[in-house]
């Protein structure tokens, strides 16, 4: 029992969460360790929402709003840790979610589907097929879904595979804490923030968004400059801790 005055709670109930889907077959093992480097960065930005994470995640919500076909392409760790955060989401954008999986077995599919159908998902169902050019399992991906998505939302993201999305044509937002990464290095837009905090913001800006606010913030989209004012804020926060 983690007692609520504890002071690291929120971060302790998460990792009982990821443990207790990993036990259940939801989360792979090796997604704990990617939570654990995930975390790291997000003590480096003071486990808050900086304002270029809110400027970020306008901008997905603008793209969204554009786009024709999204997709939210949903992991393990995502449905663990957000799947209300993708219930709601959807509700509001009407964005499509499909699973997809580096460790793929249809059991494990099949749990995560219904944890996200629990809290409200409407999951994408259907035969996939191997349409995204890459030797794993994440090429496979539903021809109605991600085959189809003019954009496509890849929280958690593995940097191989958004490469190759982006390959395919395809605008892809992604939310990583790690501003380093191959992932947000390679994404059209990179949200640098923990996934509980980001995914609302883009519900609710996408909710309060016109046309031409969204397309004022397409047009004025450099994921160069949010990356690096990202790192910036890191600079600054490192520099606060050791005043």
């Amino acid at each position: 029992m983690i007692p609520p005055d504890h002071p690291r709670y929120r971060s302790l109930l998460v990792r009982e969460r990821l443990s207790a889907c990993a036990r259940e077959g939801i989360v792979a093992l090796e997604g704990l360790a990617a939570h654990g480097r995930a975390e790291a960065f997000d003590y480096l930005i003071g486990e808050t929402t900086t304002n270029t994470a809110r400027l970020a995640a306008r901008t997905a919500a603008a793209l969204i709003l554009q786009a024709s076909a999204p997709v939210l392409s949903v992991n393990g760790n995502t449905a663990a840790l957000a799947a209300r955060e993708c219930a709601d989401l959807q509700e509001v954008t009407g964005i499509t979610v499909e699973v997809n999986l580096f460790h793929r077995t249809e059991e494990r599919l099949a749990k995560i589907t219904d944890l996200l159908e629990r809290h409200g998902v409407r999951v994408l169902g259907g035969t996939p097929e191997r349409l995204v050019p890459l030797s794993h399992d994440r090429a496979l991906c539903l021809p109605g879904g991600i085959g189809a998505a003019d954009l496509v939302l890849v929280p958690l993201e593995d940097g191989d595979r958004c490469a190759a999305l982006r390959a395919m044509g395809k605008t892809v937002v992604t939310i990583d804490l790690n501003p380093l990464s191959r992932t947000a290095r390679t994404a059209n837009l990179t949200i640098v923030d923990e996934l509980t905090r980001a995914l609302p913001l883009v519900s609710e800006a996408y909710s309060a968004m016109t046309v031409d606010e969204a397309a004022a913030l397409a047009v004025g989209l450099d994921n160069h400059y949010l990356l690096q004012a990202a790192i910036t804020e890191i600079i600054r926060g490192l520099e606060r801790a050791l005043d």
